[in-house]
């Protein structure tokens, strides 16, 4: 694969990975100035300006990742299922924040999003069976989701009439 081909193949992982934050970010829409924060909150919910830095950041990664293994060629043992994980679990980050802040509905997305942390966990062991690196590039984001995961739960307890 010459150069050409592979800023070709980063910028369409890099659009592709955006995108799917693009959706999120349409689907909190004004539900983070106007639902959320009237929930109430376990004390430990981090301050509203860290998840922009964070998702950016996470969101980054993952596009490194994901073409760190793309490159690989897609003849490459293992390279294809890890596309395809690597797309499911970004429908299911998009869907996250539809069922959260689209929907309003923190039970379904508490639901929804333990098969998100399944879907990364997957991708992740994929991807490090591809090249290592791609692997370790996730686990951040793992890290996060779960820290996610149980703040979701914690607000729909708090929260559930």
């Amino acid at each position: 694969m010459n150069t050409g081909q592979q800023i070709l193949g980063f910028f369409v992982i890099l659009l592709l990975t955006y995108s799917a934050a693009a959706i999120g970010g349409f689907a909190t829409g004004n539900s983070v100035l106007t639902w959320y924060p009237e929930l109430i909150k376990p004390d430990w919910n981090p301050p509203a300006w860290l998840f922009g830095p964070v998702w950016s950041a996470l969101y980054t990664m993952m596009a490194v990742a994901a073409f760190l293994v793309w490159r690989k060629g897609m003849n490459t043992f293992g390279v294809e299922i890890s596309m395809i994980l690597y797309v499911v679990q970004l429908v299911l980050n998009a869907l996250w924040s539809i069922c959260f802040f689209g929907l309003k509905m923190p039970g379904l997305a508490l639901f929804e999003i333990i098969f998100l942390e399944i879907a990364i966990i997957l991708t992740f062991i994929n991807f490090k069976r591809v090249t290592p690196i791609s692997g370790w590039l996730l686990v951040p984001y793992i890290l996060w989701v779960a820290f996610a995961t149980f703040l979701n739960g914690t607000i729909w307890y708090l929260n559930k009439v």
